[in-house]
């Protein structure tokens, strides 16, 4: 066993040899020529030569190995009250069916096909399907408006469209079919067939020529076999939650991809093959891509498909039921769910109800983490509570505690340190590094490291121009923060959430924290609004616990004081509102954009991503009780 600082150390030395060893775990065709291709800087692309196939290595390896009736996925549907589980077996010949079927219908290897699916287990031999003949999958959020779904048709024309006739949240039947009816029809580059999933909650009209049965399809298909493609081959394109005009869809390539996430399981998550691994996301976002389905498959572990929220369906304890029953040995969630927990529950009072000897380890991401949501957590359940830092763009840890290396000490409000591979560094304005504890945008060295987004789909200036040109030498990750002496990363804000307070450049992260250190907040979020004087004045929104029934004026007042206290008058936060909850994203990320927008009475678009678009009305009318800009829609 090597440490943590030997193995970052040597990936950074010598990273051609690190990931070779590393991709030693990953079934390969044809071995690789070169490990890392600098030959084009800063476009750097990894194991050129090689050929391999994802679908292989995720299912026919492990049947081959002999542990077909190993459980691959397991689906947990309390939305249907379903539970299912599939062998690797099982899932490989499904997956080969459904390859064969779209084969038989003219998709093949860099064809792009539309993933527009609720979370059922046919989503995922869906994309295992697309990577079995080497097409390209682009998987859309199931319930996306027909507009944004028809811009993402538009801009990766697609050959096939895989569906459903609907989704199903909580007690709620959303109906996909008219929305993909519309957004087939609005898009210029019109996919020549579609496959649709009926499911028995609403079945939905087919239209002749184009639509086709699944099941129907699925009788009369013939398996078709895994097809080896080129390691710097794209295996999907991922659009970023919240694109708004022309879509920013992110490409993942098929081997650094593989050698990533392969890596991943071991080294930061500590698992095992053959232990069950529950990302509660979704596959329309990059969490579902990597650890609902690509991580855990390719490494043998057992993955937990979960249709619904884990929040509240039925109750603020499905995530212990699921745990309980399953067996699940680490989840991985975004924070926003623990303070709904929290907010639910605050004194864990559910979490004597189940049993959880099995659960190991809790994982944190897609949002900041306070230090008060990981303690509470961390002190409910008993266990290490990890809180880690990656993007859509990077599709793996750019920051976490590799549990599987050795367990570093954890420091609330920080992802630890950066993983093998990554050198961050934080720079100021003119790209000058910044001493220890001061706040700037942080940046990764090139090259990154395997696994990451080696261009945007058809947009290589876009890609560019967006996250190299502004630091050379460097991913800018549109993240602000600092590295502390002891080399912990502290993530305190998008680069835009930094605000400038009469000259002072603060951070709204670091007041979240002051607030969401507050007895009765549940969650919190602190935006800039445009001030005449002072150019931004920060502003804080507050949920709070379930049973709180103490005068809202008191705990603003409050709060007020702790910011005054520990960040000093500087920070001039003198207004706080109590709202019933925050906008947010269905990925669980606060829209701190908007809410600046509503504030500063600029008129903008409704973000696609968002859950309730509702709440918007509910932030503009808190906004207005404190004599802030009305909305405009």
């Amino acid at each position: 066993m090597v440490s943590f600082d030997e193995m970052h150390r040597r990936s950074l030395e010598d990273p051609e040899g690190f990931w070779a060893g590393a991709a030693e775990a990953v079934h390969w065709h044809e071995r690789w020529d070169r490990v890392l291709d600098a030959s084009d800087p800063p476009y750097y692309r990894w194991f050129s030569g090689g050929k391999l196939n994802t679908c292989y290595n995720a299912l026919d390896r492990h049947v081959k190995a002999g542990r077909g009736d190993q459980t691959a996925l397991i689906y947990d549907s309390p939305v249907t009250d379903t539970v299912r589980h599939y062998s690797y077996s099982q899932l490989r010949d499904e997956t080969a069916k459904l390859a064969g079927a779209m084969a038989a219908r003219g998709v093949g290897k860099g064809d792009r096909v539309i993933i527009y699916m609720p979370m059922v287990p046919e989503a995922i031999m869906a994309m295992l399907a697309c990577a079995r003949l080497g097409a390209i999958h682009s998987v859309v959020f199931g319930g996306f408006a027909a507009n944004e779904l028809a811009t993402r048709i538009d801009d990766c024309a697609p050959k096939l469209v895989l569906s459903a006739s609907c989704g199903i949240e909580a007690a709620r039947i959303v109906p996909y079919k008219p929305l993909l009816d519309a957004a087939i029809m609005m898009a210029v580059h019109k996919p020549e067939r579609c496959i649709v999933l009926q499911r028995p909650q609403e079945r939905c009209e087919l239209m002749a020529g184009r639509d086709e049965d699944w099941a129907e399809v699925m009788a009369t298909a013939e398996p078709h076999d895994c097809v080896p493609v080129a390691a710097t081959d794209t295996l999907y394109v991922l659009y970023t939650s919240g694109t708004t005009g022309q879509p920013k869809g992110i490409v993942r390539d098929t081997g650094g991809h593989a050698v990533a996430l392969t890596w991943s399981m071991r080294h930061i998550y500590d698992i095992k093959p053959g232990e069950v691994y529950w990302a509660a996301s979704d596959i329309g976002w990059v969490v579902g891509h990597s650890y609902i389905v690509y991580a855990p498959l390719m490494y043998g572990a057992t993955t937990v498909v979960y249709e619904g929220k884990p929040v509240g369906t039925p109750d603020a304890g499905a995530f212990w039921r699921v745990i309980q029953q399953h067996k699940v040995a680490t989840l991985f969630t975004a924070p926003t769910a623990f303070r709904a927990i929290r907010q639910q529950d605050p004194n864990g009072e559910l979490l004597r109800d189940y049993d959880l000897g099995d659960f190991r380890a809790l994982f944190l991401a897609g949002e900041r983490c306070d230090p008060d949501t990981l303690e509470w957590a961390q002190e409910k359940l008993g266990r290490p509570v990890i809180d880690h830092w990656w993007q859509t763009e990077t599709g793996w840890s750019i920051a976490a505690n590799c549990l599987g290396v050795e367990a570093l000490p954890i420091k609330p409000g920080s992802p630890t340190r950066a993983v093998p591979g990554w050198d961050l560094k934080v720079l100021d304005t003119d790209g000058r590094e910044m001493a220890p504890g001061t706040i700037g945008a942080i940046c990764g060295k090139l090259p990154m490291p395997p696994g990451t987004f080696p261009t945007i789909w058809g947009a290589k200036e876009r890609y560019s121009k967006t996250y190299l040109r502004e630091y050379p030498g460097y991913y800018q990750t549109g993240d602000a923060g600092y590295l502390d002496e002891d080399g912990y990363v502290f993530v305190m804000a998008r680069t835009d959430d930094i605000i400038n307070v009469a000259g002072h450049r603060l951070s709204t992260g670091a007041m979240e924290e002051v607030l969401a250190s507050h007895p009765d907040v549940a969650e919190c979020a602190v935006i800039g609004v445009a001030d005449t004087l002072k150019g931004q004045l920060p502003v804080g929104f507050m949920v709070l616990n379930k049973g709180v029934e103490r005068p809202d004026a008191e705990i603003v007042k409050e709060v007020v004081a702790m910011v005054r206290d520990r960040i000093g008058p500087v920070a001039a936060f003198k207004q706080a509102t109590v709202v019933p909850r925050l906008p947010k994203t269905r990925s669980g990320k606060i829209l701190r954009a908007t809410m600046r927008q509503i504030a500063d009475g600029e008129s903008y678009k409704t973000p696609a991503t968002i859950d309730d678009p509702t709440i918007l009305d509910e932030i503009d009318e808190s906004l207005q009780g404190i004599g802030l800009a009305q909305r405009q829609a």
